[in-house]
């Protein structure tokens, strides 16, 4: 059947076109692959929160560096290598994490920013913030180390915060919230910031985010730097390439022309039937529909962290505290204010705030922890929606 158009179609699809050939041109001659508008620290971009600067200043000091975007699995010997997890931006398998942990406590050196990272340390105390990050602030050194004869002060733009009471090494803060600490887990040790501005481009500037990060990453003369893309998307696959250059924008847009085409063909051409009638649902169907999207998905964790920001929100209304509370805080006033004293209380919470992250969590451990965090809105009457399933 031959393709009839309307003159006023063909118009509309010449003049798309048209349009289409140029922005592709455009943005293939005119916009650099580097200066793709991303907000990860990578190494490949040269905006503001990129980290190409530090990227490059290391191989001109003398340091072995090299971009890594391969899996974990594939990693080389642990002694002598640095590895920077730069606040990644996806989560690793179960394989993945453990590799992680095995370069580690084999005697490699890792450098982890941000609040993501945090939940791949093996040890992990980090108070998750779900407004964001706060103002950039300078921070001061707490502890007389290596760090502090270098850097003083650092400039950080927080994205979680680390307690002070720790069994980690606390390098910098300020009152109560810690921005940089330091442990040793097996032959290796790793550091962790609370968010990647020392390494950024607009950051790197700052004074002492320069000496901190030298500091960070070790002698140039025994140091093989391995700076950590995989987790930023680009990985060596036709997949990763297509989504990091322009050749993947081409075909999306070339994609969008032919629904299009589509769309016009089929809006003169297509057969004309009568609506289907919309079915309502009763209210445990569609939570059990809504449980199996859930469960076909394979996506416990955001089952946690939607119930774990409902418990969170009318615990802070109820309290009538900041949304950025840490979990002691909370802990506390709880006690003070209503005499509730449970020890699984502040854990419960905690592994929470950390499972959510976990893309792998299973559908028991996630059923478990909101479970749990039920029977405490129970006990608190916390919402009146827990009131009503009581009786």
């Amino acid at each position: 059947m031959p393709l009839r158009l309307a003159p006023e179609d063909r118009k509309l699809l010449i003049a798309a076109a048209s349009i289409l050939v140029l922005l592709m041109g455009a943005a293939i001659l005119v916009v650099p692959a580097g200066d793709a508008a991303i907000n990860a620290p990578t190494t490949y971009s040269t905006a503001s929160p990129g980290a190409k600067a530090a990227y490059l200043l290391l191989r001109e000091g003398g340091y072995e560096v090299e971009r890594w975007e391969q899996s974990p699995l594939e990693l080389p010997q642990p002694q002598g290598s640095t590895l920077v997890l730069a606040s990644p931006i996806t989560l690793p398998n179960s394989e993945e994490r453990a590799k992680l942990r095995q370069f580690v406590a084999a005697g490699g050196h890792l450098i982890a920013t941000g609040a993501l990272a945090a939940t791949l340390l093996p040890h992990n105390e980090a108070t998750w913030n779900p407004l964001g990050g706060g103002a950039r602030s300078q921070y001061r050194a707490l502890t007389p180390s290596l760090f502090s004869r270098l850097a003083p002060e650092i400039t950080m733009v927080p994205e979680t915060t680390w307690p002070v009471k720790s069994s980690a090494i606390s390098l910098y803060g300020a009152d109560d919230k810690v921005v940089a600490i330091q442990y040793l887990y097996g032959k290796g040790q790793i550091i962790w910031w609370a968010g990647a501005t020392p390494l950024t481009n607009a950051g790197l500037r700052e004074p002492g985010n320069l000496e901190f990060l030298l500091a960070c990453t070790g002698d140039r003369q025994n140091t093989r730097v391995l700076w950590d893309e995989y987790f930023h998307g680009y990985r060596r696959s036709l997949s990763g390439t297509l989504a990091h250059t322009q050749v993947g924008w081409m075909f999306a847009q070339l994609g969008v022309l032919l629904i299009f085409v589509l769309m016009t063909f089929s809006r003169r051409s297509g057969p004309v039937r009568a609506l289907a009638e919309q079915t309502r649902l009763s209210p445990l169907e569609f939570v059990e529909t809504l449980g199996g999207v859930y469960q076909h998905a394979g996506a416990g964790a955001v089952c946690v962290e939607v119930y774990c920001q409902r418990f969170r929100y009318w615990l802070i209304c109820r309290l009538g505290v900041a949304a950025n509370t840490a979990i002691p805080d909370l802990e506390r006033l709880v006690a003070e204010r209503w005499h509730f004293q449970d020890p699984e209380f502040a854990s419960a919470l905690r592994r929470c705030e950390s499972a959510r992250a976990q893309s792998d969590l299973p559908p028991k451990e996630a059923l478990r922890l909101v479970q749990q965090l039920h029977g405490f809105a129970v006990r608190l009457h916390l919402y009146p929606a827990v009131k009503q399933e009581k009786h």
